[in-house]
């Protein structure tokens, strides 16, 4: 099974010359003192080295034993605890939690970078933390004081972790047809009843305590999802600070699933079990949606962990595997065979996914840049556009990043022929664990109906007008600027110019059709996906621009490598945006016209 490497090398550039991550924190005074290029730079290598030491070699043996469930106790496989105390002594649970209640207090755009290189070594690892994470996002932004200062520092720590419960057998996407209630009691504290599926770290070994996030309605609340509130159930009632006995929470059984087999997917119950509301009454929905957007992006990014670690695996493979002549200038005459990394059809799968990886990553830390200017900034526009730019692109990010993971890991497994097929490489297991990407924290479906039906449609597309005048911006400047005479780049610009083209005119059609829901229901996954490729776009203009520019001060192959991947991803990747676009413009009358009993 091939070793995880950080990609630190072209993480640090992104950070440094893509983003010039260290003039923007000078310029938000709340980030000034916090953090440095070195400070960051030194973060991630210890990360990586967590992430490659300590928690990639548990992968394998954690798929093959999995998560155990005997008498409403959960097991995770050996070496897990352990590790996850580890984990939690390096402060890594608190990385970007808030200083005030024990979190490093560091920039989003140094934890996306932490979560890929985590979701590569160990997706079913990764998953318990994440989910504590997201809780202390919106227990923070909607709890009460008291809520905050008794559960925060404990979640930070990693000595207690957390779960978010939404989903019941019968009431998955439609959250208003939850039937969980919660009782109020004297002491403003509510008894809670009810069954929630799907949980991911509902029960385990991990840590002393559990703290649910409850979607439940009072008796008498409005119907639907007006009617929702969200409580805090703890695992264990916690007194004085310090948990004390059972609530009545158990877990009924775990899943058997295809993949991420080490973390653990629970059926809860909630019998009566003391809760506290976070928030307000009938607004559970929108507190919990701080959480669930949190994760929505945190499981984009395990699309881009699983593609870079099926990239390294098939990279070194398709160097080692000698199989049949190459032609041209690759071919080594005084061989038998070359290795078939000469092929042209393995070259097209190794860039694919590579194209993938490093375009996805720029992405991440682009929307993650939008997050830490919303959280961290004092200058009012700035935030305004910053949380627009964050609504708009956070579905893209989740469905956009998990197909194409889904794509570089069978690729991936695809470089190895029969042997991606067997176990003993890892690359079969990429494609089972990053398939749930896809599917948990809200389908790609219902991410892309999300994006063209409420971030697009309902506005008018205002939230669309503030993206495409910035990537029109950047290109107007570059064709001002002293690049403008670089032939390589000009090329690049000029097709990201015809993706915005593109992407405005598909834009406007959506717009035009939005009062037919099939229009933008049948055309929802091919306008995202058209989106995608065009941000990848721009992403890949400003990486090679940045490129070019330290060229004239180092010759480090790896800034030539750069542009030779973003040459492919202009040549082959970004056409496909050309048949989303005709999809679209072809309308759903055919996607419509059968009676449905002929299906």
């Amino acid at each position: 099974m091939t070793e995880f490497t950080p990609p630190l090398e072209d993480m640090n550039f992104l950070l440094s010359d893509v983003f010039n991550v260290e003039q923007l924190w000078q310029n938000i005074p709340a980030l000034a003192d916090a953090v440095d290029i070195d400070t960051a730079q030194a973060i991630l290598e210890e990360g990586g080295k967590l992430a490659s030491n300590l928690v990639a070699p548990l992968n394998r043996s954690g798929d093959e034993e999995g998560a155990n469930w005997l008498d409403g106790k959960v097991t995770t496989p050996a070496g897990f605890k352990a590790a996850f105390y580890t984990f939690a002594q390096g402060g890594w649970g608190g990385l970007c939690g808030e200083a005030d209640y024990g979190g490093m207090g560091m920039p989003k755009m140094l934890g996306v970078l932490f979560d890929e290189m985590m979701y590569a070594a160990n997706s079913s690892f990764t998953l318990y933390p994440t989910l504590t994470a997201g809780a202390c996002l919106a227990l923070n932004a909607h709890g009460s004081e008291e809520l905050k200062t008794t559960y925060l520092p404990n979640l930070y720590s990693g000595h207690w972790s957390a779960s978010m419960c939404l989903t019941e057998p019968h009431s998955g996407t439609d959250l208003g047809l939850i039937k969980t209630k919660a009782v109020p009691n004297n002491d403003g504290s509510y008894d809670v009843t009810g069954t929630k599926i799907f949980i991911t770290g509902g029960e385990h070994d991990l840590t002393e305590n559990i703290i649910h996030l409850v979607l439940a309605k009072l008796p008498d609340a409005p119907d639907g999802a007006r009617g929702i509130s969200l409580f805090l159930v703890p695992k264990l009632i916690v007194e004085n600070g310090q948990s004390t006995h059972a609530n009545n929470v158990s877990c009924g059984s775990i899943e058997h699933k295809m993949g991420i087999k080490a973390s653990a997917t629970c059926v809860m119950n909630f019998d009566g079990a003391k809760g506290y509301l976070v928030g307000e009454l009938n607004k559970g929905l929108a507190c919990m949606f701080t959480m669930m957007n949190y994760e929505r992006l945190s499981i984009g990014i395990q699309g881009i962990g699983c593609g870079e670690m099926a990239y390294q695996g098939a990279a070194q493979y398709a160097k080692e595997r000698l199989q049949s002549k190459g032609v041209g200038q690759l071919r080594d005459a005084s061989k038998a065979a070359d290795p078939i990394v000469v092929h042209g059809d393995v070259r097209r799968m190794l860039l694919t996914a590579r194209a993938n990886n490093e375009g996805s990553r720029a992405f991440a830390l682009y929307i993650a840049k939008q997050l830490d200017i919303a959280k961290f900034s004092d200058n009012q526009q700035d935030v305004k556009k910053a949380n627009s730019l964050v609504a708009l692109l956070t579905p893209v990010a989740k469905a956009f990043f998990t197909d194409l993971g889904l794509e570089s890991t069978v690729l991936g497994q695809q470089v190895f022929g029969g042997h991606g097929y067997i176990r003993e490489w890892g690359m079969e297991q990429l494609v089972r664990d990053v398939r749930i990407a896809q599917i948990y924290e809200g389908t790609n479906g219902i991410q892309a109906l999300d994006l063209i039906g409420r971030k697009v449609a309902a506005n008018g597309g205002k939230d669309y007008e503030i993206f495409s005048q910035e990537v029109r911006a950047n290109i107007a400047d570059f064709n001002q600027g002293e690049l403008a005479t670089n032939t390589r780049l000009v090329a690049m610009y000029h097709e990201l110019e015809q993706a915005m083209d593109t992407l405005d005119e598909l834009t406007s059609i959506v717009l035009e059709r939005a009062s037919d829901g099939n229009e933008l229901n049948g055309n929802a996954v091919d306008y995202l996906n058209a989106f995608g490729y065009a941000a990848c776009a721009y992403m890949w203009c400003l990486t090679s621009t940045s490129v070019v520019n330290a060229q004239g001060s180092s010759d480090n192959p790896y800034l030539e490598n750069k542009l030779l991947v973003s040459e492919f991803f202009f040549a082959r990747l970004l056409p496909k945006q050309c048949a989303f676009a005709k999809s679209i413009k072809a309308g759903v009358s055919s996607m419509m016209a059968m009676p449905n009993d002929m299906f």
